[in-house]
């Protein structure tokens, strides 16, 4: 396989890190949101995305270059998978945030990344070179001092739920980039996957929809924004460029969702974190400068 074009790429490290912040946003709304249940906090957060993605579509010069829903042949069977396993990963995740400890969560959600560089390789056949495997592991070390998941606090069934909403979230993230590769429009996909989300999730709402406070309300409205902004930006990110080359960057929202905290609810990283940071910053620098230098050959 070719390599990317050198701008496809910078394109898309920059639209996964502009992704991380909105998903780290997203998460702190998560937790501003109370005690609601994780399918109705899902919910709102597909349903603004979808909303968000008919606009685009809609608006999108329609006198000219229309972008069309309607979806090639070949492309179906990828984009069911997107949305099938895209809303497994989302309502896996969400059940893990609500029954674990939040580090623990998140350490596995961040599992999400390497599915996609593994099933990128089986579905795409995209190599994964040593230099570039060895950057994720590195990173990975790094998150796992960040967040220092004790697993020994946690019940077997929401772990291992929860290690099924990275899974899934790889295998559509995998998707998205085969998707794009057939010139699929990131605005079409991201729609398609929430209006999915939605309809599935709509009867379970209708029969155990939980009362809402005006604020919980708003802060549910953000979510859906920050996952809006989240989900077009990963989408346009595994567009541009592969899982194995960007998916590193990923790991930014450890960053923002440390300064966030610190800012929003005056937690202090202790230096098990900051030597974290330090590992997911030069594992991504590193990927960085090698893609760089190897596309410049």
């Amino acid at each position: 396989m070719q390599n990317e074009p050198q701008g496809n790429y910078i394109r898309g490290v920059l639209m996964i890190i502009i992704s991380a912040f909105c998903f780290a946003c997203m998460n702190i709304c998560i937790r501003l949101s109370g005690s609601l249940p994780s399918i109705q906090k899902s919910f709102f957060r597909n349903l603004v995305a979808a909303c968000f993605a008919g606009i685009i579509i809609i608006k999108d010069n329609p006198q000219t270059h229309p972008l069309s829903l309607r979806i090639p042949r070949q492309a179906r069977s990828a984009l069911i998978w997107r949305c099938v396993f895209g809303t497994v990963g989302i309502l896996c995740n969400f059940y893990a945030v609500d029954h674990l400890l939040v580090a623990d969560a998140s350490i596995l959600n961040k599992l999400s990344p390497f599915f996609a560089v593994i099933f990128s390789y089986f579905l795409l056949q995209e190599k994964i070179l040593p230099f570039q495997a060895g950057c994720i592991f590195s990173a990975f070390c790094g998150c796992l001092l960040i967040v220092k998941p004790g697993f020994h606090n946690a019940a077997l069934l929401p772990a291992l739920i929860g290690i099924c909403g990275g899974l899934g979230a790889g295998i559509a993230y995998t998707m998205v980039r085969k998707l794009g590769m057939m010139k699929i429009k990131g605005p079409v996909i991201v729609f398609y996957f929430s209006l999915f989300s939605c309809l599935f999730l709509a009867p379970w709402i209708v029969i155990n929809f939980a009362p809402m406070t005006l604020h919980q309300i708003i802060t549910l409205l953000m979510t859906g924004l920050f996952a809006a902004g989240g989900q077009f930006s990963i989408t346009a990110a595994y567009t541009y460029a592969p899982a194995k080359k960007i998916s590193i960057f990923d790991y930014s929202q450890i960053i923002f969702a440390a300064a966030l905290g610190f800012a929003l609810f005056h937690e202090i990283p202790d230096k098990f974190s900051f030597i974290g940071y330090a590992l997911v910053i030069a594992a991504s620098l590193m990927m960085f400068l090698y893609n760089r230098r190897r596309d410049a050959n």
